[in-house]
């Protein structure tokens, strides 16, 4: 597994704001400096266009599944997902796109039986480097780790281990019933509430980071799963391609908020302890409800 290298981060404490800090979640990010901010290298960013036109920009995240974001990045280097389609989607759940046919042969290299790439191991460099924001039922302690929702605890044969959480927008890999299933050839969406019962139970490989709303607009499919049950009502896929694949000058480059920065607790604990409208702050916040800021980089 890819190695993060990252600077310690302690602990995030949800404290109340005094008066004297009255600071809003989009006041503290319109106060970040560069610093604040890590780029999305183009080799981890997909650029999906549909056959409307409409493009989709989806961020790769290799130091959590390394065998199947390689395979993505195959997949797309060959040209392989150009012409499939989006198959399923589902109300308040996911949407899934794939070759329908199931015949499409994949590019030689890709790996046919990855590994159940669902956990990784919480070293001690990761664990100093998680801002804990929430405990839930799901995991002992959820929180953001290099920029991702991770929810990490203790296991019945005591080791501790981390994963990945369906947040909205979180891109997994589509499988059959046995775990080393699921190339990369038929990935899936969040569109719904955060379907946290699938954590630990598939590979989680990235995130849409802008134009969900071409995906979660799309007509419900109305056959079981929410599968559209004609050719017709499919949605074609013109093309996905890495961002390195493109010309510099035609490169999309967007900027994620470090997690392990001063900017980023005080963002979450404004989250947590909403002014202003607000008459009784919740003083808590759910982890797929950091809404962690992620923008277009600015040109030069």
């Amino acid at each position: 597994m890819n190695k993060l290298f990252l600077l310690a981060a302690a602990p995030l404490l949800l404290a109340a704001q005094t008066p004297e800090t009255p600071q809003s979640p989009a006041g503290i990010v319109a106060a970040t400096t560069a610093e604040d901010w890590r780029p999305i290298a183009s080799h981890n960013l997909l650029v999906m266009t549909l056959e409307s036109g409409s493009e989709i920009f989806i961020e790769l995240a290799p130091s959590f599944a390394p065998i199947h974001v390689a395979n993505i990045r195959r997949l797309a280097g060959e040209g392989w997902y150009d012409g499939i389609s989006i198959n399923r989607v589902q109300d308040n759940y996911v949407v899934q796109w794939g070759d329908a046919s199931g015949a499409k042969p994949l590019p030689e290299g890709v790996e046919t039986e990855p590994p159940a790439e669902y956990e990784f191991p919480m070293e001690e460099v990761w664990l100093s480097a998680f801002s804990s924001v929430q405990q839930n039922n799901y995991e002992p302690i959820s929180g953001y780790l290099a920029g991702w929702p991770v929810g990490h605890g203790p296991r019945e044969d005591g080791r501790r281990s981390g994963t990945l959480v369906h947040c909205y927008g979180m891109v997994g890999v589509g499988r059959g019933d046995d775990p080393d299933t699921g190339t990369g050839a038929e990935l899936y969406t969040v569109i719904g509430h955060a379907p946290r019962h699938l954590d630990r139970n598939i590979a989680l490989v990235g995130r849409v980071v802008e134009g969900i709303e071409h995906l979660s607009s799309l007509p419900r499919g109305t056959g079981p799963l929410g599968f559209y049950e004609e050719e017709a009502q499919r949605v074609p896929i013109v093309s996905v391609r890495l961002a390195s694949q493109l010309p510099e000058a035609e490169q999309p480059r967007f900027e994620v908020m470090r997690s392990d920065t001063e900017a980023f607790r005080a963002y979450v604990n404004a989250r947590a302890n909403r002014t202003g409208w607000f008459v009784r702050p919740a003083g808590a916040v759910d982890v797929c409800n950091v809404n962690l800021p992620i923008r277009r980089a600015a040109d030069g």
